[in-house]
């Protein structure tokens, strides 16, 4: 039986079918982006995660469907969101990512996820609901996110995380001292189109050179022609079958 709770949700599948997830039926609902950030990630069986800014588990919860064995932690300000979270399967903390719990700052992990609000307030509108709106709308800069990642990584331990293209120099100088061996993968909607997002990676204590590598492409074709999904057969896998984006 439905509860007036319930009823205020959608419970959502995600890599055709192997995931589901409750989530508010109105507010910030997760999408292609923290499925693409956790394909993106080469964890191993035994291996810790920490999702920052987790939402209802998402990336955490993806990259678990993918790779079995690994211990999966989220982060989530959003009291709603965190329980959610937990009743997705994650082991998830309610707490901003710049005051995290003792618990955790007293922990390190292998691997760390961020999938950041992206979109910068002060040019933009602010969206009504305030779930969608802390979702979407950047309060936490992205310093913020760097220095709470690199905090909680382990020695060659790595970040990952999914953000728009415009916020590439933000993300290199907040990491400059903190992480290393910075790498960015461009994702492009289209051939012959700019990059939108990108998938940026570095290491706690790395030193190679920065590496910008070839774009991944997301859907077929010049131009949308047609209703429907038009993604490239790359990345129908990893949305509809949780292949890992082999970057």
């Amino acid at each position: 039986m439905t509860s007036t709770l319930d009823a205020d949700l959608t419970h959502d599948a995600f890599l055709g079918g192997r995931l589901h997830l409750w989530q508010p039926r109105d507010g910030y609902r997760a999408g292609v982006d923290p499925v693409l950030l956790a394909a993106s990630v080469p964890a191993r069986a035994g291996q810790s995660v920490l999702d920052l800014g987790c939402g209802v588990g998402a990336a955490a919860l993806c990259l678990g469907a993918r790779v079995s064995g690994l211990e999966l932690v989220g982060v989530e300000r959003q009291a709603d969101y965190a329980t959610l979270a937990v009743r997705n399967g994650l082991q998830a903390h309610a707490a901003d990512l710049t005051d995290m719990p003792a618990e955790l700052r007293d922990r390190s992990f292998d691997h760390v996820l961020a999938n950041p609000p992206y979109f910068n307030r002060a040019a933009g509108h602010v969206a009504d609901d305030s779930g969608r709106e802390a979702g979407r709308g950047v309060e936490t800069p992205v310093a913020a996110w760097i220095d709470a990642a690199a905090r909680r990584l382990r020695h060659k331990g790595y970040l990952h995380m999914i953000h728009r293209a415009e916020r590439l120099p933000d993300l290199l100088a907040s990491a400059a001292g903190r992480l290393g061996s910075p790498e960015i993968w461009p994702l492009c909607p289209r051939i012959g189109k700019a990059a939108e997002l990108v998938i940026f990676r570095a290491r706690k204590n790395g030193r190679a050179d920065f590496r910008l590598h070839f774009p991944v492409i997301l859907h077929e074709g010049a131009r949308h022609e047609r209703d429907g999904e038009s993604y490239t057969h790359k990345i129908q896998s990893v949305l509809r079958e949780g292949a890992a984006l082999h970057l």
